[in-house]
This record gives structure tokens, sequence and C-alpha cells, in this order.
């Protein structure tokens, strides 16, 4: 299951501020449905860590490819 942060959270974890992330991140760099969700019947905006993980090279540094095509985080 993804993990959803705030925009405010997530600045915590890449060291951008809040407003930079909703103001430019999420217009230009981020995509809607891939690195973050809106929530339906309301204006707020949750972020999907692991698809910016992924997208901007973060994450676990121990991670062995297997047979089937996954990988093992160890």
């Amino acid at each position: 299951m993804p993990t959803f942060m705030s925009a405010k959270q997530l600045s915590k974890n890449i060291h951008y501020t809040d407003r930079h992330i909703n103001e430019y991140l999420k217009d230009r760099v981020f995509v809607e449905g891939v690195h973050y969700v809106r929530l339906p019947g309301c204006r707020r905006i949750l972020y999907i860590w692991e698809a910016i993980c992924a997208d901007m090279g973060l994450g676990e540094t121990s991670v062995i490819p297997m047979a089937n095509g996954g990988v093992c985080r160890g």
C-alpha cells in the first residue's frame, strides 16, 4: 500500500518548502494520479511517497533483483 503525505510532511523529506511543492512542483514536475491524488469533494492533495522516491532517485540502497522481476528490499 502506498504512503500518502501532505505537502508539509513531504517537505521534511525532500527539503523543499510545502508552498514550493504545492505551487511549483505540483504543476510542473509531479503528475496527478502518479505522484499525487486529490481527495474527492475537497481541495486537499496527498502526495505518494513511493512514486516520488522512484522518480527522484531516493529510497533504499539495498535492493536485490529477483528472478521473477520483483525486488527484495533488504
